[in-house]
C-alpha cells in the first residue's frame, strides 16, 4: 500500500505540474494592438476605394483597410462609399463631368459592372482634399481589390486586417442594393473565397446585416457605427441585440464613460472620422482602441516614425 501511495502521488504531481505549464487556450481574439484604420483607403491622399489608396495606406503603415461596398445589377461586389458616381470626383466614359443631378441617377445597382468600370474616379480633382494625389482609377470589384492590396502588402511582409461597411438602409432595399440578406451572402461569399474571413471586421449602421450576420455566420467579427443621432451606447446595444466586437462611434460623441462601458462589455471603440493629430491623441488618452482617418500619413506621426 505504502508503494501503491507513493506512485499515485508521482503521478498526479506529474499530471498537475504538465496542466500548469501549459499555455492557455486561444480566445481567437485579434492581439491588442492599436488600430490604425485608413478611412476608404486613405482619401486624404488618394481617390477613394481605390487599389491605388490602399496600397499608398499599406505603404504609410495602415493596420486595416476599412472600405465601403456596393452591389451592381449583375449581383457583383463593388467598392464604393456611394450607391451612384458622385459629380465631385468621377469622370464619364466620354470624359466628361456629371452634374448632382445626373450622379444621382447613375445608380451602380442598375449598371452591370462592364459598364461601371468605364468611369474614371480619380482624375477629376476633389475640392474638400486638396492634397489627393490624382491618379486614373476605377471603382474596383471587392475580389480584385482584396488580390491587389493582399499581393502588395505581402510584397512587402504584411498581412492587412480589413473593415468593410455595407452600405444599407430600409428605405433603400431593391432601389440602391439588394435586401440585406442577399447582400450578406454576397459579400461573406467573396471573403470565403479569398479565405479572408479572420482578417474581416463588417460594419454597418444598418443593424440587418449586423443581426444576419451575426446569427449565421458566427465566426465574423462584427461592427456597430453610430453617429449622433443614433441614440446611448445602452439603448443601441439594446437594438441591435448582442454586443458587437467593435462599437465604432462619430469621433465627438465618445467619452471616457463611453470607453469604460464598452471595454466592460469586451466590445472595442473605433471612432470615426479623426484627421487631426492632437484629436487622435485625446482619443487615444481615453482609451480607444484605434482610429479611422482620411489621413494615414497621421499614423506614422503618432508612432514617432
Amino acid at each position: 500500500m505504502k508503494n501503491t501511495s507513493i506512485y499515485i502521488f508521482l503521478a498526479v504531481g506529474s499530471i498537475l505540474m504538465s496542466c500548469s505549464s501549459r499555455k492557455p487556450a486561444s480566445s481567437g481574439t485579434k492581439p491588442s494592438v492599436f488600430d490604425f484604420e485608413a478611412h476608404r483607403g486613405g482619401r486624404g491622399l488618394m481617390p477613394e476605394n481605390t487599389i491605388a489608396a490602399m496600397k499608398n495606406a499599406i505603404d504609410l503603415n495602415a493596420t486595416t483597410l476599412e472600405l465601403d461596398l456596393q452591389i451592381s445589377k449583375d449581383k457583383k461586389v463593388v467598392v464604393s462609399h456611394d450607391s451612384y458616381f458622385h459629380n465631385l470626383f468621377s469622370t464619364t466614359p466620354s470624359g466628361g463631368y456629371l452634374t448632382p443631378q445626373q450622379a444621382r441617377k447613375t445608380l451602380l445597382y442598375s449598371m452591370t459592372y462592364d459598364s461601371i468600370r468605364k468611369y474614371d474616379v480619380g482624375l477629376k480633382p476633389h475640392p474638400d482634399f486638396p492634397r489627393q494625389k490624382k491618379v486614373a482609377a476605377v471603382k474596383p470589384l471587392l475580389t480584385a481589390l482584396i488580390d491587389s492590396a493582399g499581393a502588395y502588402a505581402a510584397s512587402k511582409g504584411r498581412k492587412m486586417q480589413y473593415n468593410m461597411e455595407i452600405k444599407s438602409n430600409k428605405a433603400n432595399d431593391n432601389v440602391y442594393h439588394p435586401e440585406p440578406q442577399e447582400f450578406v451572402d454576397l459579400v461573406i461569399g467573396v471573403l470565403k473565397q479569398k479565405n479572408l474571413i479572420d482578417r474581416t471586421i463588417i460594419q454597418s449602421f444598418d443593424i440587418r446585416p449586423l443581426q444576419i450576420i451575426h446569427r449565421l455566420y458566427p465566426r465574423v467579427r462584427l461592427s456597430y457605427l453610430v453617429d449622433k443621432k443614433t441614440g446611448e451606447l445602452a439603448q443601441n446595444l439594446k437594438s441591435l441585440g448582442f454586443n458587437p466586437a467593435v462599437y465604432s462611434p462619430e469621433s465627438s460623441i465618445v467619452t471616457k464613460e463611453m470607453v469604460d462601458a464598452c471595454h466592460q462589455r469586451n466590445i472595442k471603440v473605433i471612432p470615426w472620422t479623426v484627421n487631426e493629430e492632437d484629436a487622435i491623441r485625446s482619443l487615444m488618452k481615453m482609451g480607444v482602441d484605434g482610429i479611422i482617418s482620411d489621413y494615414p500619413d497621421l499614423f506614422n506621426k503618432i508612432n514617432g516614425k
